[in-house]
């Protein structure tokens, strides 16, 4: 081989060693949002990969909370999980139980040196997410809060103004809006458990289970089967009875959200990251307002309970890859990067420092309602009933719920008949899942 041949090859294989060394590390991020939401996520991580040149995240959706969480535990099984992983509240304690494999997010950042200060978040988010010792295991991506979303027109139409901020009110404009014929119905509801139980019952300073609501050990029991739940779910039947109400069905209850879109309900409870699917998709103006409460039931307003889903790093893989989880954590903790996804999204501001830059900016007082999820969720000092919720297998938990408030509406149970069966049924999971993480 001539002296020139082996200079080229030479310098051949110097920049493939080069390119090679330089080959940026990857990480796969499995997540449960799609359409808008969705659209912007992806927007944050090119975001992120083009803002350095170490590391690539590559997000992939698996389908809903539900089926996303389902197919990382298969995963997990097959050693073929992803590095990150989007759980949803309710998976939280589940998440807590799986010591082996989980990363906390605490120690992660920690142990690669990158910055993560709890004390940066808001009280309601840190609270949520943190083990007995207040370290925080999982990052809090998106935090929301359910919300009333109203037609501005509708209203208009049947001289209302202003969202009703009781159960007595809605009943009332819910009335004059199928009476006038301004709509066919006037309010649906998505998430049926989390908003008509859960966040019912937050509102209202109810237990929905003993020992905080679960934050105070595995041996928690429900004890939601009141006077007050059982009466507001058999109100749900009667008002659907008179037209005033719509079942969007069991479950996400996806059946809501188009039925407000389309006009034939004037109210709609989501979460308030459903503001960019419903601006997106509603022709009309669209008015902002808390959730409803009794004024009999003493104690209420209290305050609503976090909803939405946190990032989990998952263990199996190198460290040169956990460098880049830690990485991509640090990135999404930026003010910049949260007040974005807030403004765009309706989730919560995860942090002080988002919310005081999207007031600085304006973004409130040029988005009139953009803050009831926060005011909400900062009525008053949280009790032990409205701290939020923390109980192992609430993914089925939360199905069977919906089921049994799903008995209700077609007629074939009462409310005190429902809400008993879906304490009895729960406490029997909840003893399930005791028995398994002993």
């Amino acid at each position: 081989m001539s002296p020139r041949s082996i200079a080229v090859l030479s310098g051949a294989l110097a920049t493939t060693l080069s390119l090679s060394a330089q080959a940026a590390t990857e990480i796969e991020w499995w997540h449960a949002m799609g359409g808008e939401l969705g659209d912007i996520l992806v927007e944050i991580t090119e975001d992120f990969n083009a803002s350095q040149d170490d590391y690539r995240v590559r997000p992939s959706y698996r389908g809903n909370y539900t089926e996303t969480m389902t197919g990382a535990i298969a995963a997990f099984r097959a050693r073929q999980q992803p590095h990150i992983l989007q759980v949803f509240e309710v998976g939280t304690g589940t998440m807590m139980a799986a010591e082996g494999a989980i990363y906390p997010i605490y120690r992660l950042m920690e142990e690669h040196g990158r910055a993560f200060d709890r004390e940066a978040f808001l009280p309601a988010v840190v609270g949520y997410y943190t083990d007995t010792s207040g370290n925080m295991l999982s990052f809090p991506f998106n935090s929301s809060t359910p919300i009333m979303y109203y037609n501005r027109e509708i209203f208009a139409e049947a001289g209302l103004e202003g969202a009703p901020t009781t159960w007595e009110e809605m009943e009332e404009y819910s009335r004059r809006i199928v009476d006038s014929g301004a709509a066919r119905c006037g309010f649906t509801t998505s998430w049926p458990s989390w908003v008509m139980l859960e966040n019912f019952s937050a509102m209202h300073d109810l237990p929905l289970g003993t020992l905080e609501n679960g934050f105070g050990g595995l041996e928690t029991e429900f004890v939601f089967d009141n006077e007050h739940v059982a009466r507001h779910w058999d109100n749900l039947k009667a008002w659907q009875d008179e037209g005033l109400f719509r079942w969007g069905g069991p479950g996400p209850g996806d059946d809501a959200a188009p039925m407000f879109y389309a006009g034939e309900c004037a109210m709609f409870f989501g979460s308030s990251a459903s503001r960019a699917g419903v601006l997106a998709n509603a022709d009309f103006e669209v008015g902002y307002g808390m959730l409803p409460y009794y004024t009999d039931i003493e104690g209420a307003p209290q305050n609503s309970i976090i909803g939405g889903a946190t990032l989990w790093a998952l263990q199996g893989h190198s460290d040169e890859e956990y460098e880049a989880v830690a990485a991509f954590f640090e990135y999404l903790s930026q003010p910049d990067v949260q007040a974005d996804w807030h403004q765009r999204t309706g989730y919560l501001p995860i942090t002080q420092a988002a919310w005081e830059l999207s007031e600085e900016r304006g973004f409130y007082a040029d988005n009139p309602g953009a803050d009831i999820s926060i005011e909400q969720m900062n009525l008053n000092p949280p009790t032990e009933n409205s701290k939020g919720l923390r109980f192992g297998n609430f993914v089925q938990i939360r199905d069977l719920i919906s089921e049994e408030m799903e008995a209700v509406m077609t007629g074939a149970k009462s409310g005190e008949q429902a809400t008993a069966d879906a304490v009895r049924r729960g406490n029997v999971l909840l003893r399930d899942f005791e028995q398994a993480n002993r």
